[in-house]
């Protein structure tokens, strides 16, 4: 049983970009697939693409890497089911000064750091990739 499916989905990509795989498969969600748009909005993977099959569907991401080296350069996952974190709109965190992406939950879906401050809402901060 797993208790954290994103923190493994962030794994999954982190051990496939590690050992230079094309892609990576994992169990599909909601939450996965909108990760996945926002990772590739933002330039950090290729593709995705979501296959069905008789259970709850299968996750397909496509890494990218640059002259040999992977994309993303860590990936961190924040709030946890043991210990949530969130913050106003006041509070929207930067990942390296602006050169990576917090992912964070809000009213309105799964958006990114920049967006928040845009609409100036606030939310739980499910992770940050650079």
């Amino acid at each position: 049983m797993m208790t954290d499916p994103i923190a493994d989905f962030f794994t999954r990509l982190r051990n496939g970009m590690q050992v230079r795989h094309p892609s990576v498969d994992m169990p599909n969600s909601k939450m996965k697939t909108r990760i996945a748009e926002i990772l590739q909005g933002e330039g950090f993977i290729r593709n995705f693409k979501t296959k069905e099959d008789n259970k709850q569907g299968l996750l397909r991401v496509y890494l990218k890497y640059h002259n040999g080296s992977p994309c993303v350069r860590g990936i961190k996952r924040v709030s946890t089911p043991g210990r949530r974190v969130y913050v106003d709109k006041d509070h929207i965190p930067k990942v390296l000064n602006g050169l990576g992406v917090a992912i964070i939950s809000t009213s309105q879906g799964l958006v990114t750091d920049q967006i928040c401050r845009e609409k100036g809402i606030g939310g739980e901060v499910v992770g940050y990739i650079w």
